[in-house]
């Protein structure tokens, strides 16, 4: 399993437009991601993350090349909320566990 770490700056005073688009847009284009195992929006203290869960590296690869991805990404790049820094890190997950009452 591979972990996807997603960040981003924020304009702050536009923080709930990104939220909604995160909401309306982006969950459910990784929901038709094949390989995707689960999604969480997550607010640091300053900007937003992503962090997705994968079967593999194919399948975060193949995000890459997704044009539901890709389309996605267009649209929130030029909505104009985003501020730099954006960064993405993977990370291989060795020995996952989540709690019975989650699944």
């Amino acid at each position: 399993m591979i972990a996807r770490i997603w960040r981003t700056g924020l304009d702050e005073s536009r923080a709930a437009e990104y939220d909604a688009f995160a909401v309306e847009r982006s969950l459910p284009m990784f929901r038709r991601q094949d390989g995707i195992r689960a999604a969480f929006l997550v607010r640091p203290e300053t900007g937003r993350a992503v962090i997705t869960f994968w079967r593999d590296m194919a399948a975060v690869d193949a995000l890459a090349r997704s044009e539901d991805y890709l389309q996605t990404v267009e649209a929130i790049l030029a909505a104009g909320f985003l501020r730099p820094p954006q960064t993405v890190e993977l990370l291989v997950v060795d020995q996952p566990w989540i709690a019975p009452d989650l699944v």
